[in-house]
């Protein structure tokens, strides 16, 4: 009767934003979580990426508890000693000179949109505004992400939309080419597209891309909410192609679980803002960064968790590829990197997702047919055996 209250108030108090699933999740460890009713689920979406380190890591839940004991909320107005130390930890192993926080991957990119206009206007004496960014992106839901996300679908019923943004096909250099106007200030990209339905680009597309802006004297913003903080295996996903961007974006699996973005940048861009320009009340409170230092320091401190993304994503892949050859007729694509992993289907991926809940298992589907494996980066051999087990059962039913 208690599940079936809260049930009911949910749809009677919440907006109707979201197609929630029937269960109310109340506790979580590492891989596992337990809904009200004490069923237990392995948890193959981690909060969309978010708890990076599974549910409540030890040292997260320490932080939080002695920075809540100490300092909950202060203004920007002064200094704050767990954002310092978190800025500093980004930068110390990132392209980047200077951070901003805020508390969510859409604001994050909303800074980077402002950041690379005010730039072009106020450093180089420009009026260079427009943005190009792909097709099938995600970047948010405020009205400037929302415009710049290339999916009609979630632009839909907020016309008119924000000007100044091109889409062009994702992973076509030359579409990238052709669009950019001297009005084009930057071109904005998901080094994998995650919403998207885990598009991975060819290997010098962003070598390429990197290029395309030097010449044009454009910036590079990379989105990486979703691959950034280990999700590809290595700590940013641009490190994997050999480039660094003049913009990046974070959020997601920063926090370790708790809500932060940030937007990174160079000297020389950052330069664009000055007090006044952009701001934001919560935005790298004490809390937040001080559960992020922890975070960060647990996963750069020995390379394990970064190693155990690499090896678990290379296994989940092939043990993927096994289900691939099994059922061609339900499989169509396996793709991906590190932890951020997507499996292509030949039919709507929302009834196996329900049936591998149904066993225990919570998945994800985006795109419409392409399931979203974006574990915890703890996830184990036997953990994804599990998982693929159930699959297996649940295609062979098919």
């Amino acid at each position: 009767m208690e599940i079936k209250k809260l049930l009911e108030d949910s749809a009677r108090y919440l907006m109707n934003t979201y197609n929630r699933f029937p269960i109310v999740l109340r506790k979580g460890r590492g891989m596992k979580v337990w809904s009200s009713d004490g069923k237990e689920y392995l948890d193959f979406v981690g909060g969309i990426a978010v708890n990076c380190l599974g549910h409540c890591h030890p040292k997260v839940v320490v932080a939080l508890q002695k920075q809540a004991q100490r300092l909950i909320h202060v203004s920007n107005y002064y200094h704050i000693e767990p954002q310092i130390k978190l800025a500093k930890l980004l930068v110390e192993n990132s392209f980047a000179d200077k951070v901003f926080f805020c508390n969510s991957g859409a604001e994050a990119n909303e800074a980077a949109i402002k950041l690379s206009r005010r730039y072009f206007r106020e450093q180089v004496g420009v009026n260079r505004f427009r943005i190009i960014t792909a097709l099938n992106s995600f970047h948010g839901r405020t009205l400037a992400t929302v415009t710049a996300t290339g999916q009609a679908k979630f632009q839909a019923g907020f016309e008119p939309l924000v000007p100044g943004f091109t889409h062009v096909e994702f992973n076509d250099i030359d579409a990238i080419e052709k669009a950019v106007t001297k009005e084009t200030c930057a071109v904005m990209i998901e080094p994998i597209q995650g919403e998207g339905g885990v598009k991975v680009p060819d290997p010098d597309y962003l070598r390429n891309l990197r290029e395309l802006c030097d010449r044009h004297g454009i910036l590079l913003i990379l989105d990486e909410v979703q691959t950034g903080i280990g999700r590809t295996g290595k700590f940013f996903a641009y490190e994997h192609f050999g480039i660094t961007p003049d913009i990046m974006t974070l959020a997601k699996g920063l926090g370790g679980g708790v809500p932060i973005g940030a937007m990174l940048a160079t000297d020389k861009v950052a330069a664009g803002f000055e007090p006044g320009t952009h701001a934001t009340t919560f935005g790298g409170n004490p809390l937040v960064c001080a559960a992020a230092v922890a975070a960060m320091e647990v996963i750069l401190e020995d390379g394990f968790v970064l190693d155990q993304c690499r090896r678990m994503g290379k296994y989940f892949q092939k043990r993927l590829e096994e289900l691939k050859k099994e059922f061609p007729s339900i499989v169509a694509d396996i793709r991906g990197m590190g932890l951020m992993i997507g499996m292509e289907l030949t039919r709507d991926g929302g009834p196996i997702v329900k049936s591998c809940m149904d066993k225990g298992l919570l998945i994800n589907c985006t795109a419409g047919n392409v399931l979203r494996f974006i574990p915890p980066l703890i996830v184990t051999e036997k953990e994804i055996d599990h998982l693929i087990d159930a699959l297996e059962q649940i295609f062979d039913q098919l």
